[in-house]
């Protein structure tokens, strides 16, 4: 049996008029989530697809979406979420790396150029109000079977599927009920789009506890007055975003403790969290607890975790992202010393959250995934230095890290600097390489805080690369600081950064 389906029909059989999907004025029950998902099982099951062969579920963030995920699962196939703002040309990618049975579409495309069957929105309609519900739960999803499988962008150019088994995600469900306490009573705001697993922080810790998922979907994130309006007047009690969106929110008119009294909680994931981010939160929400995380999709969504408080933010200028959960083993891979005697180099991880590597990718999963006496490890390419007690804190991306003159750089770190500057509120830095692909220059892109915009830039220039200069090396100042009005941000809600590599370098 599948323990994820199982705790969420004890939700449906014991609330099923339980409230557990809010978009705007559109709600759905729990009694709605089992009985159309049975419904999709018994359509998908009558298909007589190949056992266990992944399915693409094609849409945005609707109430279907999930029905979908979990008529999947019952039916006994894997679901690939993908996102209908993709560029075209991303599904064609994916269904050559996955070879799925079948396209699942909640959406208005009809031709998406692949071979692979694809279901239409009115015919999967016509199945979730048929009556046809049973299925055999037998040929459900197991507990080593993969579950979902989250495709990355992948270094290479080709995406990369991870997949995520029923155990690796149960996994990461019972650290967050131990860790994050959610209940029946929890209202998790849920913005990530679906085929980023930051949205999993929601979706199944969320569902197996009968919590309301309210969902803040991309029309109205793309809207500055639809998405201040849904913010503001919601009644969610759990923030779970990067910090970048967060940092978008903070211009809302009303976006306090005062105006937002049920707010009381903030989970951040997927992106660094910066000092100044977290004391301008803990200013406008000064009860609300706020936790930091860090985890590597490979690893299930999230495997450290930590909670910001004064003491912290007093204690560190680069905040930590957390201990360990428990039941890993790590090792810190390639190490030196850093200047306070911890152990700094590439993180590696093992423990029953480590995927199995990625879908029909065996080059991709050698290269990622190396087995230490006996236990399979993770190379997670990110950089970070631990603590005597084992808190971890992060240090860039291995391949966000370049050499200039000579000079080891963390791009991060210098970003991590500027931050801490009382006239940045975001900053990114990136390399320009010159025609022998040396680096030549570090140019740091800059959005200032309100009141710093009306300085004059020389004079600005000048003002933030002298106070640099008190706090780091010469060799670590960027070579040119370029203000703009906004960073560009990626689908998942962070700061794109390869975007503005490209861009400063084509």
């Amino acid at each position: 049996m599948n323990s994820i389906i199982e705790k969420i029909t004890d939700i449906i059989t014991e609330s099923p008029a339980k409230v557990c999907y809010q978009n705007g004025s559109v709600t759905h029950t729990y009694h709605d989530l089992g009985q159309k998902s049975d419904r999709i099982a018994n359509f998908l099951q009558d298909k007589f697809l190949p056992e266990k062969s992944p399915i693409i579920i094609y849409g945005g963030q609707q109430f279907e979406m999930l029905v979908m995920f979990l008529g999947a699962i019952k039916a006994g196939h894997p679901y690939i979420p993908v996102d209908d703002g993709s560029d075209p040309q991303r599904i064609v990618q994916i269904n050559s790396v996955a070879k799925p049975s079948l396209v699942l579409n909640w959406s208005d495309a009809s031709d998406f150029g692949i071979e692979t069957p694809v279901v239409s929105m009115n015919e999967l309609k016509e199945a979730m109000e048929s009556e046809n519900d049973i299925y055999d739960a037998n040929k459900s999803i197991g507990p080593e079977d993969d579950f979902y499988i989250i495709f990355t962008s992948g270094t290479t150019g080709t995406p990369k599927g991870v997949q995520i088994s029923t155990n690796n995600l149960s996994d990461f469900v019972n650290w967050v009920d131990s860790k994050f306490d959610y209940s029946n009573e929890t209202n998790l705001m849920l913005q990530a789009p679906f085929s980023f697993d930051l949205s999993v922080f929601d979706i199944y810790p969320g569902l197996t506890n009968g919590a309301t998922l309210t969902v803040v979907d991309k029309a109205t994130t793309k809207n500055f007055g639809k998405l201040q309006d849904a913010i503001v007047d919601s009644d969610f009690d759990t923030w779970i975003s990067t910090p970048s969106f967060f940092e978008m929110c903070l211009l809302f008119r009303g976006f306090d403790s005062m105006n937002m009294p049920n707010l009381n909680k903030f989970i951040f994931c997927g992106e660094e969290l910066t000092h100044a981010t977290a004391v301008k939160l803990l200013k406008k929400f000064p009860k609300a607890k706020l936790y930091n995380t860090y985890g590597p999709t490979e690893n299930t969504v999230a495997i450290t975790s930590i909670l910001i408080d004064q003491d912290m933010l007093n204690k560190y200028d680069r905040l930590p992202i957390g201990y360990l959960k428990s039941n890993m083993n790590h090792i810190i891979y390639n190490f030196e010393k850093d200047e306070d005697g911890y152990l700094t180099g590439e993180l590696l991880v093992s423990g029953p959250d480590v995927s199995k590597g990625y879908l029909n990718n065996p080059v991709q999963t050698e290269k990622a995934f190396e087995v230490i006496n006996g236990e399979t490890f993770y190379h997670t390419g990110d950089m970070v230095s631990e603590a005597p007690d084992g808190l971890l804190f992060y240090k860039g991306r291995t391949d966000f890290q370049i050499k200039m003159h000579g000079y080891r750089i963390e791009l991060e770190e210098v970003d991590s600097m500027l931050g801490n500057l009382d006239q940045v509120k975001q900053s990114c830095t990136v390399p320009l390489y010159n025609n022998k692909k040396q680096v030549s220059k570090m140019i740091a892109h800059i959005v200032l805080e309100d009141q710093f915009k009306t300085v004059d830039e020389l004079e600005l220039n000048s003002q933030i690369k002298d106070e640099l200069k008190t706090t780091t090396m010469d060799y670590m100042i960027p070579n040119v600081l370029k203000f703009v009005e906004q960073l560009p941000i990626s689908k998942n809600g962070k700061i794109d950064r390869k975007a503005l590599i490209g861009e400063i370098n084509a």
